[in-house]
């Protein structure tokens, strides 16, 4: 796959690595639970993992806004593949609007230059899945950092050529005074402790590790994890990966217009029992595409106003989409199931609906829903009305 310089393209450039690469390996990728390395060879070639960066330190100079669609085009053809170039994606956003010391800059000229893939380290043992508190911390030795993580999920962190992690800022610090550390693959070890045998998204390969560091001190962010958070990484987050799910989404609703489609060329003139269901499956797609874009106009809305950037009427929104949005994709997959009966359940068939069936489930669960509406809750008792 060519290198693409058109930021414009980056949908069509994934359609074309959906369709020629992605997809055909899609089922053996989901099948053997292994890591898609076609895709991200194919993204590496088209320079789809340096997309973000600017066009004066190698990149494309693309926003959140043409990774998302070019993701959304993945989630068609292989929902693993999508999601990990939309998890290396959030940490380039993360290096590329917060990288601010030489070392960070010439970090991410370096990704753009060898396509370097980042994964990304944030919840860890013992903190139930709260990506805001850390247990391990930052160990300042003179130029060089030390941590040790102990992270339940690191997804497809074997494969990575460098991962993102939060620590507090210091061993005193408050389990909140969270910063995000650069480790180059050179400067970690990963020691697996648990094995990725899930129900969907298995190409991710989303073990569990103890990850030990230690690095350039100025490999540190300056600013702070909570606010590089809020206006970054939780945003963008939820924004890419309810993009891959409208894709999988559209690609669902595709399988069972089609299926209807063929069911009313058998019979012409006699309109088929299936089609008043597409009709309903038609509305609640269509709801998803509008959350999507409503959210990503919200973000872009929010970059250019600080005060709305800090509102918590912005934070609600940003985790109701992420609720909202893996709540409809399985509702949407479930319902293409049932238009399409036995064609949609059976494996080997044109309109199985399976594999994205199965991805679906794995929506809500990661960063569970129930702990985010539990952190909307918190929020909306202390907004004031405007």
């Amino acid at each position: 796959m060519p290198e693409t310089h058109d930021r414009t393209n980056l949908a069509e450039v994934a359609r074309q690595i959906g369709e020629q690469v992605a997809g055909p390996n899609a089922v053996d990728v989901d099948a053997t639970g292994r890591f898609p390395a076609e895709s991200i060879r194919a993204f590496r070639e088209a320079g789809l993992l340096k997309a973000q960066i600017s066009v004066e330190e190698g990149g494309l100079g693309a926003s959140v806004d043409d990774v998302a669609d070019a993701v959304a085009e993945l989630g068609r053809w292989c929902a693993s593949s999508g999601m990990i170039l939309a998890m290396h994606a959030i940490q380039v956003a993360c290096l590329v609007r917060h990288g601010e010391s030489a070392e960070l800059v010439a970090f991410r000229k370096r990704v753009a230059e060898d396509g370097l893939l980042l994964a990304s380290a944030t919840t860890e043992v013992g903190i139930g899945g709260d990506v805001r508190s850390s247990t391990c911390a930052v160990e300042a030795e003179g130029e060089r950092y030390r941590l040790r993580k102990q992270a339940p999920v690191i997804s497809y962190g074997e494969y990575a050529d460098g991962i993102l992690v939060t620590a507090r800022r210091t061993p005193e610090s408050a389990p909140s005074d969270q910063v995000l550390v650069v480790a180059e693959k050179s400067d970690y070890t990963l020691a697996r402790t648990t094995e990725w045998n899930a129900l969907g998204f298995r190409g991710t390969c989303s073990s569990g590790f103890v990850l030990e560091a230690s690095g350039d001190i100025n490999y540190v962010f300056a600013t702070p994890y909570g606010d590089m958070s809020s206006q970054t990484m939780l945003p963008v987050s939820h924004i890419l990966w309810s993009s891959l799910w409208l894709g999988m989404a559209q690609e669902a609703d595709a399988r069972a217009r089609k299926f209807v489609q063929n069911a009313a060329r058998k019979n012409p003139g006699v309109t088929p029992p299936s089609a008043m269901r597409l009709a309903e499956l038609a509305l609640v797609v269509q709801q998803l595409h509008d959350l999507v874009q409503g959210a990503r106009a919200r973000f872009r809305s929010a970059d250019a106003d600080g005060d709305l950037r800090a509102s918590i009427g912005y934070a609600t929104s940003m985790n109701s989409l992420k609720v909202a949005a893996s709540g409809l994709l399985v509702d949407i997959v479930q319902r293409a199931m049932l238009i399409c009966g036995m064609a949609g359940y059976a494996n080997a068939s044109p309109f199985t609906l399976g594999r994205l069936l199965r991805d679906a489930h794995g929506a809500q669960l990661m960063v569970n829903n129930d702990r985010i509406n539990a952190n909307n809750a918190q929020l909306l008792l202390v907004q004031r009305e405007r």
